[in-house]
């Protein structure tokens, strides 16, 4: 309680300051003390994060801080349309113990090794979030890793943790892993190739720093996992072979589970092939891979819906989104363009202050928002003459790597969490998060930034 307290005057100088550097009106404060004192709220008081989303939300309407029409704007309806469908799919799944057989696969793999599984769990993590996108990966991952915890009986808590650290890490990788990298590519007019050549070379780096120090961080689990997979592999053997889990079970979870990571894979191939505009497909993906998933639970749909969707998720996600609506509106985002663009500093320096500040706001406001915000920066660089690449690349690393550092940081972070209260499996605080998110997201966000500066000549 008493550090909680402590953060309070923290707040009111954060917030000062932003006034007095930014040049801000009464307006413009109220909008940062109300949207501010939302985001502190939640961080510091987790389990009641949907109730401070609420009065964030009805504060920021009732003094005028924000509209309807630029929340509507804001609520990213997108993404909650395609976590819910997302979120029918792995229930399905679930139900059918189809983790379970992925789960006994991977073991058979890592010969009952704790730091093995860990190992390729975590580039699995990271792979996956490639070649999909960061909120498939961990939906999937996450429900595999539980079914392991279960299975040992051990707290799942630090290996989720570790897995959103690869997520996160394997989602700058390709313009699709990560809603910061669709932004980056639309604004700064990159390619697919252009994310292989600048960003999936220092994802791979990042990741190889990721791994070594999460290992290290929880050593003590991982031994702990270790010691229960030689204990309990006879035990898996003989579950995995259990009768309970039929061959026409197995076969409709596979192909419905190979049938929706195709399909989001080749989004972008499916909306070129039928004209549709971008990302149609990947929410269209997720709601057909859920429709179908219903039709054949028939009798059971309505209670699959009603207890394997995360209400309480979704609901803040959505009032989180719609908050950052304010910033727009009262114009702080503008007014942070124009003192940035006006620093007296070079390129490096200029891209080292810009990175700090977008992985900070990524770690405190939700990555995609914060990117989003100080995208505009990045366009306006370009007009004063400056090589304004490594800064599109600045932004993305900052807000993938450092959405590692706090609770709400990125969207796989508060699924994952969501996960595992909504199971009952265990609750996170700031301070436990913090502290391994600062061990690997203030690493690879330095190596990342140097990596940059090395290459700038051929940008």
């Amino acid at each position: 309680m008493r550090t909680r307290l402590l953060t309070f005057p923290i707040f009111i100088i954060i917030v000062s300051l932003l006034a007095v550097i930014l040049d801000l009106d009464f307006k413009q404060i109220a909008s940062l003390v109300a949207f501010l004192g939302f985001i502190f709220g939640t961080l510091l008081f987790w389990r009641f994060r949907l109730a401070f989303a609420l009065i964030g939300v009805v504060t920021l309407l009732s003094l005028g801080l924000v509209d309807v029409p630029t929340m509507i704007d804001f609520a990213g309806l997108d993404i909650i349309l395609f976590l819910m469908g997302m979120m029918i799919v792995i229930g399905f799944l679930e139900e059918r113990r189809f983790f379970e057989y992925i789960i006994d696969k991977l073991s058979a793999l890592a010969g009952a090794s704790g730091v093995k599984l860990v190992l390729l769990m975590m580039i699995l993590a990271a792979l996956s979030a490639a070649l999909v996108d960061e909120v498939t990966s961990i939906l999937f991952m996450s429900a595999s890793m539980i079914h392991l915890c279960l299975r040992v009986k051990i707290n799942p808590v630090p290996f989720i943790i570790m897995l959103v650290f690869a997520t996160n890490i394997g989602s700058a990788a390709t313009v699709v892993g990560n809603p910061v990298g669709v932004l980056v590519a639309l604004r700064g007019g990159l390619t697919f190739i252009d994310f292989l050549r600048w960003a999936t070379p220092i994802s791979i780096v990042a990741l190889a720093i990721v791994i070594p120090l999460s290992g290290f961080y929880f050593r003590k689990e991982i031994k702990l996992l270790d010691e229960r997979l030689k204990l309990t592999v006879v035990e898996t053997t003989k579950k995995g072979e259990d009768a309970n889990q039929t061959t026409r079970d197995l076969l409709v979870s596979a192909l419905l589970f190979i049938g929706t990571i195709s399909a989001l894979i080749l989004h972008s191939q499916i909306e070129a092939l039928l004209h549709l505009k971008k990302n149609t497909m990947l929410i269209g993906t997720a709601l057909a891979a859920a429709a179908i998933a219903i039709l054949i639970d028939r009798e059971r749909a309505r209670q699959l819906v009603e207890r394997r969707v995360d209400w309480w998720t979704l609901s803040f996600f959505l009032l989180l989104f719609a908050s950052v609506g304010t910033l727009n509106y009262v114009g702080v985002d503008q007014k942070i363009a124009a003192k940035l663009t006006s620093l007296p500093l070079g390129e490096i320096p200029l891209l080292v202050v810009f990175t700090t500040l977008a992985g900070l706001m990524s770690a405190f406001m939700d990555n995609v928002l914060a990117v989003a915000t100080l995208l505009p920066i990045v366009e306006e660089l370009g007009t004063f003459g400056i090589n304004n690449q490594p800064f599109w690349w600045g932004a993305l690393f900052a807000g993938t790597f450092f959405g590692n550092l706090t609770l709400i940081g990125s969207t796989a972070n508060i699924v994952a969490i969501g996960i595992l209260e909504r199971r009952e499996l265990g609750h996170i605080t700031l301070k436990e998060w913090i502290k391994p998110g600062a061990l690997v997201s203030i690493p690879t966000l330095a190596v990342a930034l140097l990596l940059l500066i090395l290459q700038m000549p051929l940008m």
